[in-house]
């Protein structure tokens, strides 16, 4: 084998490239990681060797960091806002889908009980790493689809805990299920208490010591001390690495440094998780994976049919068709952390390393779909369900020097009215199906979409109007529409109601031509009125 540091340059190089030129397709920078690995792999010919500990290990604790830092963002009170989607939905889906695939793989496959358990739990799971980034680029994180897969992707991430930490334990050979199902309860309740408890003092003395010594290194010593040292204790308790690291973002969520905590070890994380996925993709034997294609595809295709027919039906008890659809669409995929879990069953035993290995080419063409899946998810769903307000559906218009209000509440219903009072040609784009309904009725050309998907605004040809009048009550929607159209079209004219002088200073870095103070503008009206 050739020198480890041309290894490490050639790694590099070709990840930077690949990566480059899958974000030009908007693909996930993981494909690019685990491509590598693969390419790597195959060129200085180490596919399976057991000299690859090192890497295997850093690999590990990028899964470490992502689990702290999902910790992070579960913060008591986040989690009981979202208890219902999260806990019902998330635990329905996990639960019957694990239940299908288990009773696919012992019946139809002849696979023994033990690797069926770990196979269903695997598959149940989706994967974070790509859908929550793309929901947030996307901005659907907002939309009622985007809300109800974030709360089944929390469900999935604090599933991979309990997961994690039976797979240890069915690697003891001389416990039945009863004993080893107490054992893990027990270990559990045991280093949970001591984190909640003696643990989150130490956490936050070490993060208020180091803070006010205005350090950054200081502080950011503390926080790998804090995570590495959390996931090693839960490691010589028998567990994994990542139960720790969780209860310790988990503790820092219910702080005031958790922001700044995310942000600093953000470049930290993606790196570790780059060596993560590059060393899942040196396991990669891509003859042998050619030679069994069409085995991978077809498992592959009946898995995430499974998924997306369970978890559309978990969505539609209390959603509409669309939201369903697309809600299985995102998350039918198989996670990240399957690779986790396959790596650490066969490193201890408790699967076989050739059905380990096929697994993992599974999971790896699931995520190589899933980019093209979450970003043609609004297609993909018109193929199913009517979508009268998705960007595709809206009809490119034939019109020019024309106004477009966006959003038709009272505000927006007298702005029209006036519009058509001045004989103006306008148009209305809403989120809000009653609203677009309603100015329909009245003979106005009115959209079901959201002003700040690209084909949208292409289809009402916001480059060629006069002005865009913003009505929408929430500084929140306000931002994300004028922030869309300004980097679709600099010079659109934009023209933004306003309720006080926050929203105005916070919407004032964009810009934005006009700004018309509601109470303002009412208090000049009330004083010319009453001066005549």
């Amino acid at each position: 084998m050739d020198s480890i540091l041309v290894i490490i340059t050639i790694s590099l190089a070709l990840a930077s490239v690949l990566n480059i030129v899958l974000a030009k397709f908007s693909i996930s920078h993981i494909i690019g990681y685990i491509i590598t690995g693969t390419i790597v792999s195959t060129l200085f010919d180490f596919n399976g060797s057991h000299d690859l500990h090192s890497l295997d290990l850093i690999g590990e604790f990028g899964i470490v960091f992502l689990m702290f830092t999902i910790g992070l963002e579960m913060s008591f009170s986040k989690l009981d806002k979202m208890k219902h989607l999260i806990f019902i939905n998330g635990f329905l889906q996990v639960a019957f889908s694990s239940l299908l695939i288990f009773s696919v793989a012992f019946y139809a496959f002849s696979l023994d009980a033990i690797s069926s358990l770990i196979i269903s739990l695997s598959f149940s799971l989706s994967s974070t790493a790509i859908v929550l980034p793309y929901l947030k680029k996307s901005k659907d994180i907002v939309t009622p689809y985007g809300e109800k897969s974030v709360a089944v992707l929390v469900f999935q991430d604090l599933a991979v805990i309990p997961i994690l930490l039976l797979m240890s334990f069915l690697s003891n050979n001389e416990m039945s299920m009863t004993d080893i199902l107490l054992k893990t309860f027990l270990y559990a309740t045991a280093i949970i208490v001591f984190m909640f408890t003696l643990g989150k003092k130490i956490i936050g003395w070490l993060l208020h010591f180091s803070s006010t010594a205005r350090m950054e290194e200081l502080f950011l010593s503390s926080v790998f001390t804090i995570v590495i040292g959390a996931s090693l204790l839960a490691h010589e308790m028998g567990f994994t690495y990542s139960l720790g690291a969780f209860i310790a973002g988990m503790i820092i969520a219910e702080t005031n440094f958790h922001i700044k905590v995310e942000s600093d070890i953000a470049s930290y994380k993606d790196l570790l998780l780059g060596a993560f996925f590059f060393s899942i993709g040196t396991k990669i034997d891509i003859f042998y994976f050619a030679s069994n294609l069409y085995l991978v595809l077809g498992i592959l295709l009946l898995v995430m049919l499974i998924k997306a027919f369970i978890i559309f039906f978990i969505i539609r008890r209390n959603t509409n068709k669309s939201d369903a659809i697309k809600s299985a669409l995102a998350l039918c995929q198989i996670g990240e952390f399957s690779f986790a879990i396959f790596a650490l069953a066969v490193n201890q035993n408790i699967l076989q390393s050739e059905l380990g290995n096929f697994l993992i080419l599974i999971t790896v063409l699931s995520m190589l779909l899933t980019p093209f899946m979450v970003n043609n998810i609004y297609k993909i769903a018109s193929l199913f369900v009517v979508e009268f307000f998705e960007a595709d559906k809206i009809a490119p218009v034939n019109i020019s020097n024309h106004t477009i209000v966006c959003g038709f509440a009272i505000l927006g219903r007298i702005v029209a009215k006036e519009l058509t009072q001045k004989e103006i040609d306008f148009l209305i784009i809403s989120d809000n199906l009653q609203h677009v309904l309603l100015a329909r009725k009245r003979g106005y050309k009115a959209y079901f979409g959201h002003l700040d998907k690209t084909p949208v605004l292409e289809s009402l040809k916001v480059e060629q109007s006069n002005s865009i009048i913003v009505t929408v009550s929430t500084l929140k929607n306000k931002q994300i529409i004028c922030e869309a159209v300004l980097e679709y079209y600099p010079e659109a004219n934009l023209i933004v109601k306003v309720n006080t002088l926050e929203e105005k200073t916070a919407l004032s870095v964009l810009n934005i031509k006009a700004f018309v103070h509601a109470q303002h503008e009412t208090a000049m009206l009330l004083v010319k009125r009453s001066l005549s």
